[in-house]
């Protein structure tokens, strides 16, 4: 279910200013071949506060073409979010066959906040995440392509930042 890329190695300015151009034009060819799938595609951007979670976040919005493109931050439920299904708001934010939406504060989010400030048990962390894989499995099962990234600081990055 998943797959790890460890990037070991880093760019210049120089280097990355010089491949931008080359990277965005194969995201838009890719999105323009996508816009004819018969899939939507997820990006679920996770990770660690400071980690650039938002600001990969808007770089993606700047890359990619608007029209076939939703980007969502869900934050505490609203009242009415709150008096339905824990994954109704997710649900209803999944992009049409064609497009992409890109989800911040999805529905790893809560589970792992909670169990790392120790409010909930390993039990009710495994029961949260038999949840989460059902709920993913019925949106693969409906085409839709899943893509999950984790941003990662180490605690000592986290305080310089």
């Amino acid at each position: 279910m998943f797959e790890t890329a460890e990037l070991g190695h880093a760019l210049t300015k120089d280097e990355y200013n010089e491949r931008v151009p080359h990277l965005r034009q194969e995201l838009l060819t890719i999105q323009r071949q996508l816009a004819d799938a018969p899939f939507p595609v997820l990006i679920l951007l996770n990770g660690v506060d400071g980690a650039g979670k938002g600001e990969s976040a808007n770089l993606l919005n700047e890359w990619f073409d608007a029209r076939y493109l939703e980007t969502h931050a869900f934050d505490t439920p609203t009242q009415d979010e709150a008096e339905r299904p824990r994954f109704w708001r997710y649900w209803m934010k999944t992009p049409p066959r064609g497009k992409i939406g890109i989800y911040i504060g999805n529905w790893y989010t809560q589970p792992i906040v909670s169990r790392v400030l120790g409010n909930e048990t390993d039990e009710v962390l495994a029961d949260q995440l038999a949840h989460i894989r059902n709920f993913e499995r019925m949106l693969s099962d409906d085409g839709a392509l899943i893509i999950k990234l984790w941003f990662h600081l180490s605690k000592k990055e986290q305080r310089r930042r």
